[in-house]
């Protein structure tokens, strides 16, 4: 009898692997920020001059920029589209301005497509330095570009960040290896002379110590089904894979025993299902888990410290 369990743990353990799941966390890491802290940032532009107030297209763009401060960004670019379209041609330098506008408006409302489409579209990839917005500008591209997975321009952004704004270059690129779960990256800042160096430590000590083994939650539900549930704390799901994989196998075993051969093998098959599915399914609720708890551990602190990239910002509307 041991001669033949051997040979079929093997087997068992070999199908487990057919099942892998990724330990790249995928996790969920979002900035909420509020019409005050825009408020108090500076205007970026000079104010409209009296002559520019009294034309349409400066009251459209005083609109739109009063609904982007509070928020209420589908008005505020209905507005500032209106003005890009009044505005004279000869009005280039105001035009960029608006263009800008609507592009941070996008951006606030994590529109990132829109956000690159629209910067291709118009004339703000012609700006420098001397434009006021400039540092802003390549912050948000940057970021739209990472959240559209468009990696080849976010790098060619950075670049010219480290090149203009190294500063900002170097929290960009930590806030990236933390909003993406990047935990290589954040054990070499962790190990460097860098500013978040002892909260980086601490906090990858503790997701370490709390955090789930996928293999261990898959080796669990193989051994007996839904232990691996059970270990990750989802008690429901493991007993309701606990009585289904029982349930088929007595099913199974009762139709082989009373010689109806043909319905014990498919209720074997049903089984099989189960059972290796139950397997990865364990592996992904490890998985599920880890990305919560790291999701619990770097949100506050990303939000408090305000380490999110809306948070370096120079200017508002």
């Amino acid at each position: 009898m041991r001669f033949y369990l051997a040979p079929l743990f093997c087997l068992l353990l070999f199908l487990t692997s057919c099942y892998r799941v990724s330990e790249k966390l995928e996790p969920h890491v979002n900035c909420t920020v509020r019409s005050k802290y825009l408020k108090n940032l500076p205007e970026a532009f000079p104010p409209l001059l009296t002559s520019e107030r009294e034309k349409a297209w400066g009251q459209e763009y005083l609109l739109g920029r009063a609904f982007a401060k509070d928020l209420d960004l589908y008005r505020a670019i209905t507005a500032l589209k209106r003005a890009a379209y009044l505005i004279p041609k000869k009005e280039s330098y105001r035009l960029l301005e608006i263009e800008y506008q609507i592009l941070l408006c996008y951006y606030l409302g994590k529109r990132y497509d829109e956000t690159t489409d629209l910067y291709n579209q118009s004339n703000l990839y012609t700006v420098d330095r001397s434009f006021p917005a400039h540092h802003d500008l390549l912050m948000i591209l940057y970021e739209s570009y990472i959240k559209t997975d468009n990696q080849l321009k976010a790098t060619h952004i950075l670049r010219i960040l480290q090149d203009e704004y190294p500063e900002t270059a170097k929290k960009l690129a930590f806030s990236t290896a933390v909003t993406e779960g990047n935990l290589s990256a954040l054990k070499n800042y962790s190990s460097e002379n860098h500013p978040q160096k002892i909260e980086m430590k601490e906090t990858l000590s503790a997701y370490d110590t709390q955090k789930k083994s996928i293999r261990k939650a898959q080796t669990l539900n193989m051994v007996l089904p839904g232990a691996g549930y059970l270990y990750v704390g989802q008690k429901q799901s493991a007993l309701t894979a606990f009585l289904l994989n029982g349930l088929f196998i007595a099913a199974s075993a009762h139709f082989f025993y009373q010689g109806h051969i043909a319905a014990g093998i498919i209720t074997a098959g049903f089984e099989t299902g189960w059972y290796f599915g139950g397997i990865y399914g364990g592996g992904e609720a490890a998985k599920f888990y880890n990305e919560r708890l790291y999701e619990t551990l770097v949100h506050p602190k990303m939000q408090n410290e305000k380490q999110f990239p809306i948070f370096m910002l120079r200017y508002g509307f």
